[in-house]
């Protein structure tokens, strides 16, 4: 139940509130006035992301990891020379302080019920920037989204006036739902997905696999999951389009796909699944979530080695998130407790 005196404000009235008491710090000397102007532009930068009409007590904690993930993804003005976009480590971190400032009053100030800060994953890392603490979607997150690229996988086609001018005879929902459906499944490195051929998936004794090309040159042959090798029969059959590149994934524009993009086309098909299971996650958060749930599943380490491409077995524990809950189910299915217990 939301108490009675919360102040259902928007995310602007909550940042003009706040900007003014923080700029008037600066009057009692509690603030620098450079400070207090840095954490004026973080909260207007807050407001733009988030949409100045939102209800600040509405955004949740996935809500406020979203936006400093987007934050982290702007293009950093101050940098002259050419390089990666996205704002720097420092930048990233203060603006995690900030928005936690504001939300610490908000809190007090009876604008929010509950501080979304205290549930968000994305944390502010020494190097790096701002990370999500746990980089694998839950079973929930990760089903929400392989259900709404299945879904987008069996939309019918559009008819020729609805298809894009640029593009007509590609049908690029089925290029994201498999984009989606082989990060999500089989947990390629981004670099391996925009490489592949088409010749690099064949059939054997009925089976459809991927040979995978991967780091050091090594390759590794995996089986494709019954749903997965449907999506991609579908898309060879009538989403691909003709074209002279040999490349799986192509762009509106019939060349192969640029890594750069795939991050947009997951964010595509994430808009799809319903908001209580939507997370925003990268492509190598989708292969933390392969390794992280199919070792949850007790698959062996090996075969899981195997699918993500790993030479050593210790660089697992890299890719494995903790899931909640995971050890009391691994208790309650012990293997040397199944059955019925011998008559004494």
């Amino acid at each position: 139940m939301r108490p009675a005196d919360l102040n259902r404000i928007t995310v602007a009235q909550a940042a003009d509130r706040y900007i003014e008491l923080v700029r008037a710090k600066t009057s009692t000397g509690a603030l620098s006035p450079s400070t207090a102007e840095l954490y004026a532009r973080d909260v207007a930068t807050l407001v733009r992301l988030a949409g100045e009409d939102h209800v600040l007590d509405d955004l949740t904690g996935e809500d406020v990891d979203a936006l400093l993930l987007a934050f982290a993804r702007l293009p950093d003005g101050r940098r002259t020379a050419p390089g990666p976009g996205g704002q720097s480590a420092s930048s990233q971190a203060r603006f995690r302080r900030s928005v936690s400032a504001l939300f610490k009053h908000a809190t007090l100030a009876g604008w929010v019920q509950v501080n979304p800060m205290t549930v968000s994953t994305v944390m502010a890392k020494e190097r790096g920037g701002l990370r999500a603490e746990r980089r694998a979607l839950t079973r929930e997150q990760a089903r929400g989204l392989i259900g709404a690229a299945r879904e987008l996988g069996r939309a019918p086609a559009p008819e020729p006036q609805e298809r894009s001018a640029k593009r007509r005879d590609q049908r690029t929902e089925l290029r994201d739902a498999l984009i989606v459906m082989l990060l999500s499944t089989m947990g390629p490195r981004v670099s391996e997905l925009v490489r592949a051929n088409v010749e690099d998936f064949y059939v054997n004794d009925g089976v459809r696999y991927w040979r995978i090309f991967g780091k050091g040159g090594r390759t590794r042959d995996v089986p494709l999951p019954a749903d997965v090798a449907r999506v991609l029969d579908a898309y060879l059959g009538s989403g691909r389009g003709p074209s002279p590149d040999k490349a799986l994934l192509l762009s509106w524009r019939g060349n192969r796909l640029a890594r750069g993009d795939v991050q947009a086309v997951i964010d595509r098909v994430q808009r799809r699944v319903d908001p209580p299971h939507r997370r925003s996650v990268t492509p190598h958060g989708l292969r933390h979530t392969t390794a992280t749930h199919l070792l949850a599943d007790a698959v062996d380490m090996d075969a899981v080695r195997r699918v993500l491409g790993h030479s050593d077995l210790a660089t697992l524990g890299r890719y494995r998130d903790e899931l909640p809950g995971e050890l009391e189910v691994a208790m309650r299915a012990h293997p040397l407790l199944k059955g019925r217990p011998e008559e004494a």
